[in-house]
């Protein structure tokens, strides 16, 4: 996760920005997520995914007026320090729902810091134009194979390697029945951990962890390989259950820079990874926007990456791109690909313009945008129970980052279905 300076509580040692971005985060705390107008962009909008260093002004782009959209079906959020069962309810950065037992899922991102990284339980109920707020059901600590709570930053410091590491938890998806979900962790590189996919059984002891291809692991140097805390953001799982797509927040250091205000970033990478074997079958890229807000005051971040991914189908997937600029606060776009269209970017150590073919994107939905609103740090999404008719509902929230300048939102929204070529 990237955690803007200007939305971080004091004491937490998320990230080590320059003291001018620190300066930045205090100026621009209460303003950071003040609403900013939007681009002209609506439903519906196809974008082709640019190459490094193209102005995104210049992205080709196609309207779909038959295309995906959202209505919005309502918000609710939680109070802020909420606590539950002993712990602080907050950086929720992973949402799912078990049909089977009709539970939701509510992965947090708190590194141990405040309490061992765990997940909750909860219910949560809409209908056609109301969101009534989650009702916690139950708190789980996700735990190491040997039965033990992940370790805080402090523990691990006094006990050294045999602590275990830091996690970080980013995504989240049910496995089929409910008995076990899988979870996302963006590594602890400080302490020589990179990113991870493990599965945890419904009271959070540990299943299993899958081996990623070498190539996601931190690499010296600092010139290739994933950026620290860019990783492992988003998580889907396919219809049938057998994939998982793995999808880092921003390109590899040797794929390309991150975004700026005037240019897309680098091409990101989506992994197909086959839960059976455990082994990678595919890869595909991906271009984020261009930051699309200006900062409202002069030094801090401008941030743009993917923050969550969702199945649509067996060859579709949701993208959920989330932007921060300093003073001016968060946007974040929904976009749908088609995963066949994209060339296969396993084999490649680097992705240059002429290797390789990204995803196409099609906008489904803006916040803040037509019929939808603004929205804090959204960095979760998940399909709910549909509506009547088989009417399609996406649940997104938001990660407060533990900040009470920050909210921990939930927005229920009806997918628009696009009609079929």
């Amino acid at each position: 996760m990237i955690r803007p300076a200007a939305c971080r509580p004091a004491g937490r040692p998320w990230v080590r920005w320059p003291a001018t971005l620190l300066a930045a985060g205090i100026v621009g705390l209460l303003a950071a997520c003040a609403p900013q107008p939007v681009r002209p962009t609506g439903p519906g909008t196809a974008v082709a995914a640019a190459p490094p260093g193209q102005v995104a002004a210049q992205a080709a782009q196609r309207t779909r007026p038959a295309g995906p959209g959202l209505r919005l079906i309502g918000i609710a959020t939680l109070p802020h320090g909420l606590e539950f069962l002993g712990s602080t309810v907050g950086g929720i950065s992973g949402i799912d729902y078990d049909p089977l037992q009709d539970r939701w899922v509510l992965l947090s991102d708190d590194r141990s810091a405040l309490q061992p990284a765990r997940f909750y339980t909860a219910q949560l109920r809409y209908g056609d134009d109301a969101l009534a707020p989650p009702r916690l059901t139950g708190l789980f600590a996700l735990r190491q194979p040997d039965g033990r709570p992940f370790p805080s930053r402090l523990q691990a410091h006094r006990e050294g390697p045999d602590a275990g590491e830091v996690p970080d938890p980013e995504a989240v998806r049910w496995l089929p029945g409910g008995a076990s979900l899988l979870w996302t962790s963006e590594g602890d590189f400080a302490r020589g951990y990179g990113p991870a996919l493990r599965e945890s059984h419904a009271d959070g002891a540990a299943a299993r962890e899958y081996a990623l291809p070498p190539a996601f692991q931190p690499r010296p140097g600092g010139d290739s390989g994933p950026r620290a805390n860019a990783t492992l953001e988003g998580l889907a799982l396919s219809p049938d259950g057998r994939t998982a797509w793995l999808a880092m927040e921003a390109a590899w250091r040797q794929d390309g820079p991150m975004p700026t205000a005037h240019s897309p970033g680098g091409p990101l990478r989506i992994t197909a990874l086959d839960l059976s074997s455990g082994r990678a079958v595919r890869q595909i890229a991906y271009v984020p926007d261009a930051v699309p807000r200006a900062r409202r005051i002069p030094w801090g971040p401008r941030l743009n990456g993917v923050s969550e991914i969702l199945a649509d189908g067996p060859d579709h997937l949701l993208v959920l791109e989330r932007a921060y600029s300093a003073g001016a606060g968060f946007l974040s776009r929904l976009y749908r690909i088609d995963t066949r269209a994209a060339s296969d970017t396993l084999a490649l150590d680097r992705l240059t313009p002429d290797n390789h073919t990204p995803a196409l994107k099609t906008l489904v939905g803006s916040f803040p945008g037509p019929g939808l609103p603004e929205a804090d740090n959204l960095e979760a999404m998940a399909w709910g129970p549909p509506l009547p008719g088989g009417r399609r509902v996406i649940v997104f929230a938001s990660d407060d980052n533990f900040n009470p300048a920050q909210a921990t939102q939930f927005i229920a929204a009806e997918y628009l279905e696009p009609e079929a070529p």
